[in-house]
């Protein structure tokens, strides 16, 4: 099976950027990084079996390592509070996971719901939690190609959505300050609006996505 590539020239790439003022492109880049990291994690996790001839190649390290490491942080908080929203994706929005074009449209049209009410740190990590469960899916059900795909996706959405957002906050690294003196034992606000909004998107969603009678 294709495994996620992640070369350390990329890598350095996009390190690199965090040393200054990023562009529309390096924070889409980034954003792509943390969501194979993320979906790698996730993938691990689940205790898929796939091929990953480069799963030892050099990850992205310094400030890009410290976001994906507090991203997944957060994301274990989101996914603690509810265990079974973000899991079986596909199954809860009814689609096939044989077809690009259906996986790409039902991604893009949850991102959507989710930031409809506008952006914060605890949807952009309920986007990355869905990408994962989704991938998990797509990878379960032999359709590894589609991991790509939803990469892709969310590079897409972050670049129409998400970057004049992340650029007036500095980029990435700020996503850092959520963690910052709080204590673990409590499940942050903003985490549970997250997971709670998420099932009502789950609803509406499926009503979009229902073909046409």
């Amino acid at each position: 099976m294709e495994v996620l590539r992640r070369s350390s020239v990329f890598a350095a790439e996009v390190m690199e950027v965090f040393d200054r003022s990023p562009t529309d492109k390096e924070l889409v880049s980034q954003a792509k990084a943390l969501c194979r990291d993320y979906i790698n994690s996730r993938l691990v996790q689940a205790g898929v079996s796939w091929s990953k001839p480069e799963y030892n190649a050099p990850v992205p390290g310094g400030k890009l390592a410290e976001v994906s490491t507090i991203l997944l942080r957060l994301g274990d908080e989101l996914e603690y509070i509810r265990p079974n929203v973000y899991r079986n994706i596909a199954r809860q929005l009814n689609i096939s996971l044989h077809s690009e074009s259906v996986v790409s449209d039902a991604f893009l049209a949850v991102a959507a719901q989710i930031f409809t009410a506008g952006i914060t740190w605890g949807k952009v990590v309920s986007l990355y939690a869905v990408a994962a469960g989704l991938a998990v899916d797509c990878v379960r059900h032999a359709q590894p190609a589609m991991v790509h795909t939803i990469v892709d996706c969310l590079g897409e959405f972050v670049r129409k959505t998400l970057v004049t957002w992340l650029k007036r906050r500095g980029g990435w690294a700020d996503i850092t300050k959520c963690v910052v003196n709080t204590d673990p034992s409590l499940r942050s606000h903003w985490l549970v609006a997250a997971v709670c909004s998420f099932g009502h998107f789950l609803k509406a969603i499926f009503f979009v996505l229902l073909p046409e009678r």
